[in-house]
């Protein structure tokens, strides 16, 4: 393939720089340095390709700390006007990467990423009987730097997209390692291991292939052939990259499953790991105090429980999510906590038969959902009892019923009002309590079901029944 050349006077571009901006920008516009910039975005992209044209730009300040997700890793987030470089530079040079990469790689790629790359691999766990996973050791501090630019310059023919790639890969580590938070480190790293994408996929009895960064895994048919590529893989990587395998190859049979990005990943079904089940309780429950102590609002908590939730859905994990959701209660739930104990109450009487049933007068019109204050409550008449029955409920999310919390009066004569929810004839026909239904259409169809009945019994003349015990 040819190598590309004349790209730097593209780089600097002023339009190149603008989406650049955008691109750094995003999801970060509240943050201190990217308000600066914005600021004066016209005189600092100015100044910036000054400093690029005359070499005088610094690479190589990073803010420095750590994460635990889920084994330790040093992260080296850049500065903002460097990250803006880094991405005009590989707003140029990433259809390159692209050009060269194979088509089952899924890391740092449009269209791809790492939901593509499960699905990927359930897919080919259905076709191949045998699997082979392996991962390097310690991979974005193991790149050789000289082994690297040798591969950027089989790539580029531009003189200067050369010297600042060798640049801002020397500016960390000591002839290998590349910085873990950077944007070009990503497409640098990911483009490493090209050759071995065509070593794995070019190997005899090897029925599916799927790559997301330094995690490879290979699928064939016998447990003969994954042995002889891993053994292949082994020598390659150390002889050509100068890189080490985490474990020694050792092909397992899908149907046990396999450990991949998270997920336990079987022929038939996709599963949560073992690691993300702890990390995923872990958070939240950090979460928890923060909004109970008001550090941080419901809105921002509910933000970071939608992304932490994110990741469980690809998998089958649904009565997981409803176990541990449960457990935290509502700030877990949702922005607003469960209904605190509803009362429904009962406005309506029910007239003799071939009166019209209407709304009795100087009675509260009750909103359905809202309770009444007990101020506003009507009082019951004289030897009769309460008139208002209050029905607690869980807090729950469920949707309430639609046909409105009402109850009638039988004819003189018949149970007082006192007796919600009974079946005698002339109580209430239609005891109004809170459904926990899975879908709203089950609402409306116990509710039309209730009208119906309601008006055949009422046809024939005989007492109205209970659907709803």
């Amino acid at each position: 393939m040819r190598r590309a050349g004349h790209l730097w006077p593209v780089v600097i571009e002023r339009d190149n720089l603008v989406l650049a901006f955008h691109r750094a920008a995003r999801g970060k516009r509240r943050k201190v340095e990217v308000r600066r910039f914005a600021q004066d975005l016209d005189g600092n992209l100015a100044k910036l390709r000054r400093e690029l044209e005359d070499g005088r730009f610094a690479v190589g300040r990073f803010h420095v700390f750590k994460v635990h997700d889920p084994k330790e890793r040093t992260i080296h987030a850049a500065r903002f006007p460097e990250r803006v470089f880094q991405h005009a530079l590989m707003n140029v040079c990433e259809p390159e990467f692209e050009q060269r990469a194979v088509f089952h790689s899924y890391a740092c790629r449009k269209d791809k990423g790492r939901l593509a790359a499960v699905e990927a691999a359930q897919r080919a766990a259905r076709r191949g009987g045998w699997h082979l996973k392996l991962d390097i050791r310690k991979y974005f501090e193991s790149i050789p730097h000289d082994r690297l630019l040798a591969k950027l310059v089989g790539m580029f023919k531009d003189p200067d997209v050369l010297a600042w790639f060798g640049r801002i890969i020397r500016s960390h580590g000591d002839g290998r390692g590349l910085a873990i938070g950077s944007l070009t480190s990503q497409h640098l790293a990911n483009s490493y291991l090209e050759p071995v994408d065509r070593l794995c996929q070019a190997a005899p009895g090897v029925r599916g292939y799927v790559r997301y960064m330094d995690d490879f895994v290979s699928w064939a048919d016998d447990k003969g052939p994954l042995m002889v590529l891993g053994r292949q893989v082994a020598s390659f990587a150390a002889e050509h990259l100068g890189l080490a395998l985490k474990h020694a190859p050792a092909p397992q049979p899908c149907s046990r499953g396999m450990d991949f990005l998270g997920y336990r990943i079987f022929p038939t079904h996709t599963r949560l790991g073992r690691r993300s089940k702890v990390r995923y309780r872990r958070r939240l429950r950090a979460i928890l105090p923060r909004v109970e102590s008001g550090e941080i609002p419901e809105l921002a908590a509910q933000q970071r429980l939608t992304a932490l939730t994110a990741f469980l859905l690809p998998a089958k994990s649904w009565q997981y999510r409803r176990r541990v959701l449960g457990q935290f209660g509502s700030v877990a739930i949702g922005l607003q906590p469960g209904e605190p104990g509803r009362q429904l109450e009962q406005q309506r009487q029910q007239h003799p038969h071939g009166q019209p049933q209407q709304q009795q007068p100087r009675q509260q019109q009750q909103q359905c959902g809202v309770p009444l204050c007990p101020q506003l409550r009507p009082s019951a008449p004289d030897g009769a009892g309460e008139s208002v029955t209050g029905l607690n409920r869980p807090p729950s999310r469920s949707l309430p019923h639609r046909g409105g919390d009402k109850t009638r009066q039988g004819p003189s004569g018949a149970s007082s009002p006192g007796d919600a929810g009974s079946n005698t004839p002339g109580g209430p026909f239609f005891a109004a309590k809170c459904l926990r239904v899975p879908a709203f259409g089950m609402c409306i169809f116990v509710e039309k079901l209730s009208n119906l009945l309601r008006k055949l019994f009422m046809f024939r003349g005989g007492a109205t029944p209970c659907l709803i015990p």
